[in-house]
């Protein structure tokens, strides 16, 4: 069984019968994944798996900070043979140091987890900022202001969120460039 299929089933496992909307959501991010392959090339299927496990720490089976990103990295490093890269993803998806911050856990996130490749991190980003809960596609802008409705701004999430819209915003931008460069046929003179 490949990278991604077992990303899908142990996604499922652990996220379709308790939080069957966080595993809508997540099969949209994998579906948005799918769509980079072509600023991809090999690296692929680590984004895909990455981003249908990206939200797998919100599983109540598995949460226990409380902060899915953390919890989600962590089952995944010690409970599955899921690749460093992918478990990385999971653990930084999304600014997740900036919520880190606001729980007071940036440092064990920090110490524990390294970043992975910038281009994956915003590829990450993109995906999961540009997927509606229910899976959809919306847009980045229209994603952080569902989130500050859901949470309040006054919450932790909607605090982290309006500090991170910023840097989410910047990433969808890059990808989207490196979507348009790499879509745009070239002609010779």
């Amino acid at each position: 069984m490949d990278l991604t299929e077992r990303a899908y089933g142990l996604a499922e496992a652990l996220l379709s019968e308790p939080l069957p909307r966080r595993w809508q959501h997540s099969l949209g991010v994998a579906e948005r994944a799918r769509s980079l392959r072509l600023i991809l090339g090999s690296e692929a299927p680590v984004l895909e798996a990455a981003a249908v496990l990206h939200d797998v720490g919100y599983s109540p089976e598995i949460a226990f900070t409380g902060f899915h990103p953390l919890d989600g990295a962590r089952y995944l490093r010690e409970h599955t043979d899921m690749s460093e890269r992918v478990v990385r993803l999971v653990a930084h998806h999304s600014c997740a140091l900036l919520e880190a911050e606001e729980r007071g856990l940036r440092e064990e996130l920090a110490s524990e987890f390294d970043l992975e490749r910038p281009h994956l991190v915003d590829a990450l980003l993109y995906c999961d900022m540009t997927t509606t809960p229910d899976g959809r596609p919306t847009t980045s802008q229209a994603r952080v202001a569902e989130i500050v409705g859901r949470y309040g701004p006054d919450t932790i999430v909607g605090r982290f969120i309006q500090r991170a819209a910023p840097n989410i915003h910047a990433a969808v931008r890059r990808v989207e460039e490196r979507l348009s460069t790499e879509e745009t046929p070239s002609h010779p003179m």
